[in-house]
């Protein structure tokens, strides 16, 4: 790549849109965005969740608890470090999947000081739909970009993504 020296920045400023993080980003955005989609119109979804999830008020945020809690629940730290957010940030958006009804916070059995976040039969069946809406969304990327490429991608992502010590 050339630099202008006497200003000391690229010449070629095209690279910043299609770089491989910048495309990996808009992917993650479009299939979070459609996995929401398809929740909110799921049967199997509360209607109030159906509704939030249609009005944008269910984010990609929201999903990390849903990819991250475990079914026999965890604590707050460990739900914040696998999901790579804050304690407090994970904490905001625990408080409104609590109010919510898809997880509840417990006494944790190993220890009477802590708290663990539980998800709820509302909140299993929210996950039952998130599986669904998942599977669907994977199934229209393999439709629209083929079988072998989407083969080639879910390989190279699982790869990549092991690589960094990913969950």
């Amino acid at each position: 790549m050339a630099f202008d020296t006497s200003l000391t920045r690229p010449v070629d400023d095209g690279w910043r849109q299609t770089h491989l993080g910048r495309l990996l980003g808009h992917a993650m955005r479009r299939f979070d965005a459609r996995v929401l989609q398809l929740m909110a119109r799921a049967v199997e979804v509360p209607l109030a969740l159906s509704n939030l999830a249609a009005r944008d008020q269910v984010t990609a945020a929201h999903v990390h608890i849903t990819r991250h809690l475990s079914l026999q629940g965890d604590r707050l730290t460990d739900l914040a470090q696998r999901a790579g957010m804050t304690k407090q940030a994970m904490a905001d958006l625990v408080d409104q999947c609590v109010a919510w009804g898809l997880v509840t916070r417990a006494p944790d059995p190993r220890d009477a000081r802590a708290r663990r976040v539980c998800f709820t039969p509302t909140g299993l069946a929210w996950l039952a739909a998130f599986q669904a809406a998942v599977a669907q969304a994977e199934a229209e990327f393999r439709e629209e970009v083929g079988p072998e490429v989407a083969t080639v991608v879910a390989l190279g992502l699982e790869a990549y993504a092991g690589a960094a010590g990913g969950d």
